[in-house]
């Protein structure tokens, strides 16, 4: 039996990247699969993918850093397939590169309302259904930044390190209520977003501080995130997992 059959997963930002894979693997473990995505494009796209494979899914457009859209997206969510089982919390940006005492106050406002309060709406709907389901898994995405520095990111840092404290407060209010919450730090992972906004000697160089030598994939990410949204970590909550090919053990 597949890990996730007869589930019902929600994925933000899965129109691409880490989100798309995501969304593709929820589906091949046998959830149904409702993703969101402020590109239409691209979230259809990533539908088309999952529904040639054979697997079930769903687009809504929303723009996760606003309350109201994350409300809806869990209440369309419902009105297609009835419940919210598990849910993935993807939609981020990285913001402009400047050091903080150059930071434009507006550019800080921007990140913060999609990486770290988009999360907690996000977080606060879900709850709020899986709670009438009777239990849930939510896995957010931070960052190897939820716990080291970015630095001229000063806003993509604080709000990485937000989300992993709101995961862990998450885990702690809700472990008796069945709803476990996550989170997964990814190190540096090879996807068109990243591609887009490093140089190739930046590119090099990032590769090298990791042990592995390498980027990591947005598939050895989706794995970790459906480890995490499965019965199978049944007894982790509140953790927050690094898969960055050794970048910060050093």
């Amino acid at each position: 039996m597949a890990l996730l059959e007869n589930k019902v997963a929600f994925v933000s930002g899965g129109g691409s990247g880490i989100g798309r894979a995501v969304a593709e693997a929820y589906a091949r473990e046998g959830a149904k699969v409702v993703l969101s995505d402020i590109n239409v494009e691209h979230g259809e796209e990533t539908v088309k993918i999952i529904k040639d494979s054979g697997g079930e899914a769903f687009f809504v457009k929303g723009d996760s850093s606003t309350a109201s859209d994350n409300k809806r997206m869990v209440e369309v969510t419902v009105s297609k397939y009835g419940r919210l089982d598990i849910a993935c919390n993807n939609a981020g940006m990285g913001g402009p590169a400047k050091p903080t005492g150059e930071y434009e106050p507006d550019a800080w406002d921007r990140v913060i309302a999609l990486n770290l309060s988009g999360v907690f709406y996000a977080c606060r709907y879900q709850l709020e259904q899986m709670e009438k389901n009777g239990g849930g898994s939510i896995v957010n995405i931070a960052s190897i930044h939820g716990q080291v520095a970015a630095p001229n990111s000063p806003a993509y840092t604080a709000s990485k390190h937000g989300v992993v404290g709101l995961t862990k407060n998450i885990a702690a209010e809700y472990a008796l209520k069945n709803i476990r919450c996550n989170a997964v730090g990814p190190g540096y992972i090879e996807t068109a977003s990243l591609k887009d906004n490093l140089t190739q000697n930046l590119m090099d160089a990032v590769e090298a501080k990791a042990p592995m030598n390498r980027l990591g994939t947005a598939q050895e990410v989706a794995d970790l995130v459906v480890f995490l949204s499965s019965e199978k970590s049944s007894f982790t909550t509140g953790s927050y997992i690094i898969a960055d090919g050794g970048y910060t053990a050093i």
